[in-house]
This record gives C-alpha cells, sequence and structure tokens, in this order.
C-alpha cells in the first residue's frame, strides 16, 4: 500500500472476524521478526504485521514525506486500509515506541499493548561490553560502508540472552535485507525517545493495560529499563513478565514462549477490558 508517496509493505493473515494482533518490529528489523509467532498465532486471531519505512521492503521516507507525516502515521495509514478498528498491539525495541505513541494519540484503536525491551529514556550505550569480535565486525562496517555477514552474525548473537538460539537462517535473513541501497532518511519515520521530554508526556498519555514481556538478559535494556518504563507508564495497567535468559529480541529468540504469553495475556490476563478512556 501507498501512504504519501511511500510504498509500505505488509502482510495480514488469520480469520478476518477474529481480534486482530498488529506487531511491529524494532530499529535494524523487518516483519519477519515475528514470522514463528505468526504461523503460532494466526489460527485464533487477525495477524497484522508491516515493515516500517525504510526497512524490510517499505521504501525509505522522501524529504516531501517527511514534512507532512509523523511516526504514528504508518500504523495508522495501514490499519485504515484494512478497516482495522482496534487491535492489540505488540512491538519490540523502538516497534514498542510506535505502539506507546499510537495509544497515545489513538486509544479509540488500541485495546492494549504488549511491549518487549522497548526504551522509555534516552538510549544510552556506552556501558556495552562488546566482543572483540563484534568489535571488529563494526570497524570493518565503518570503513567499507558495508555490513557484511559476520556483521549480522555478532550483532545478533551479542544482543542474545543464548546466541544458539539465533539460527544460520536469521542470520542470513538480517544480512539479505541490509543490502539495500542506504536511506538518506533512515530513522527519519522510526519512533523515537529523543531528549526524553516528549516521550515522558506521551507515555503518561496511556491509559490502556500493558504487558512488558522482557529479556532481561539484554546488554543494551537490563531490568532497570524495565523498572523504568513501568514507572513512565503511570496511567496504564502494568503487568510485567521477566525473562532471565532471554536477551534484547524475544520475538526472535523465544518466539514459541513469546505467542504463548501473548494469547494467556489477551485470553485469561485482560480478558474484560476497562471501559473507553
Amino acid at each position: 500500500m501507498t501512504i504519501c508517496w511511500l510504498k509500505i509493505h505488509y502482510k495480514a493473515v488469520g480469520p478476518r472476524n477474529e481480534r486482530v494482533l498488529l506487531m511491529v518490529h524494532g530499529s535494524e528489523s523487518s516483519l519477519r521478526t515475528w514470522d514463528v509467532i505468526t504461523q503460532k498465532l494466526k489460527g485464533r486471531y487477525r495477524v497484522v504485521r508491516l515493515d516500517l519505512p525504510s526497512y524490510g521492503l517499505s521504501d525509505g521516507p522522501t524529504d516531501e514525506a517527511l514534512k507532512v507525516l509523523v511516526p504514528t502515521d504508518i500504523p495508522i495509514g495501514v490499519l485504515d486500509h484494512l478497516n482495522v478498528k482496534k487491535v492489540t498491539y505488540v512491538g519490540v525495541s523502538s516497534g514498542g515506541t510506535m505502539g506507546m505513541y499510537l495509544a497515545a494519540r489513538r486509544p479509540d484503536m488500541v485495546e492494549r499493548l504488549i511491549l518487549s525491551n522497548t526504551p522509555s529514556d534516552p538510549v544510552d550505550t556506552s556501558h556495552l561490553k562488546l566482543s572483540p569480535e563484534f568489535i571488529a565486525a563494526m570497524d570493518r562496517a565503518q570503513k567499507s560502508g558495508f555490513r557484511d555477514q559476520d556483521f549480522w552474525v555478532q550483532f545478533l548473537n551479542y544482543f542474545a540472552g543464548d546466541a544458539k538460539r539465533m539460527s544460520a537462517r536469521t542470520h542470513k535473513e538480517y544480512y539479505d535485507f541490509y543490502r539495500r541501497v542506504p536511506e538518506k532518511n533512515l530513522i527519519g519515520l522510526i519512533a523515537r525517545i529523543g531528549d526524553g521530554k516528549q516521550a515522558t508526556i506521551e507515555m503518561a498519555k496511556v491509559r490502556k493495560p500493558v504487558l512488558l514481556l522482557w529479556g532481561t538478559a539484554d546488554p543494551l535494556l537490563p531490568e532497570s529499563a524495565l523498572n523504568a518504563i513501568g514507572r513512565y507508564l503511570s496511567n496504564a495497567q502494568i503487568s510485567k513478565v521477566a525473562m532471565p535468559d532471554v536477551g534484547h529480541y524475544p520475538p526472535l529468540e523465544v518466539p514459541e514462549r513469546f505467542a504463548q504469553m501473548i494469547a494467556a495475556y489477551i485470553e485469561a490476563g485482560t480478558p474484560i477490558l476497562p471501559a473507553e478512556q
């Protein structure tokens, strides 16, 4: 579909009369983040996934598009195109940030949020202790302007709780998707925390049930980040599940477990939603 000159790639599967899950990936990813989870859940839900602008098979934003669009226009445009009125929003990393902003802007559209390893403060990488192999891969990428296959092996393994869970297929998919021509406005329509000031205001607007489903072995956003986002979502109804053996990308690392907890939260944790606020 096209939103203001941008072609946005999406997939929608599952029964049309069932509840809708909107699944949004994070930075450096694509809708394939949700492949296994979609297979597990598409029999009982309508599952909608999209590639955010600049990622996967979606266009990168043009200068013209950035003048008239904000990040949340992308999921709203896809859902309007599909005539979907309400969703359970599932997001990982910056995809979760998009969900918080969407729930703040369009509370009528979001029934509940399931957020995984999502930043709530400006992201600080100064504490990261990178492996020599990852440092070498980053150095090669900086010098060549190209991220080779070993870069993605090191990247995904570093951010995993257990690197053995990251398959060779996943490594290859990341390599294949990021051989595209560099985008001028790579993160122009990606939801970001920025300096945190406006993000804090937006997070306080969220008044929906929220499941924080967290890999606390994440070197970037560990358990302290889980606790922080719970404080910022001060008007939401918070539930938390911490997975101490999982890293920054739980949907990639433990998709079967993640799918089970999505269904349990919707059907047992929050089967009766509060009145619209």
